[in-house]
């Protein structure tokens, strides 16, 4: 008997190992993106700095883990998103919802850029209106 307990308490193994999923992360500078990543890995939000180039973040769910590339969205970036695409299997294009009517219009066309990109025009698409928490921020509808 005890050996048969401690066979059912130690010798199961590892968990199987969780699927794993490759996302980029776009948006102008300012979005959030950075922010949204950190609190989904529950760093700190504190000294928090815009993405110049990329980063690379896993981050953990319970049933998968999402390895999500983040690139900088400064104007001088954004022109080389495209080669960083390859190898995704879903897009998050985050867009301050605050934002001047301008860079509303600037996020909307590096949106519809985005969507007619080959490499990614079949993926699935989480666009996240962030900063609803600030007084101008627009609603779902107006976005």
């Amino acid at each position: 008997l005890p050996w048969q307990c401690f066979r059912a308490l130690c010798c199961k193994g590892p968990p199987p190992p969780r699927p794993e999923y490759d996302l980029v992360c776009i948006g102008l500078s300012g979005s959030g993106k950075t922010s949204l990543l950190s609190q989904l890995c529950s760093e700190s939000l504190e000294n928090i700095v815009s993405t110049t180039g990329f980063s690379i973040k896993a981050v953990p769910f319970q049933n998968a883990i999402l390895n999500v590339k983040e690139l900088g969205g400064a104007d001088n970036i954004r022109k080389y998103w495209s080669r960083y695409y390859q190898g995704s299997q879903g897009v998050i294009f985050v867009l301050d919802s605050a934002s001047s009517e301008d860079d509303l219009e600037t996020a909307r066309n590096e949106l519809h850029s985005a969507l007619q990109h080959p490499q990614l025009c079949t993926l699935p698409f989480l666009i996240l209106a962030n900063h609803q928490d600030k007084p101008a921020a627009r609603s779902v509808q107006e976005v």
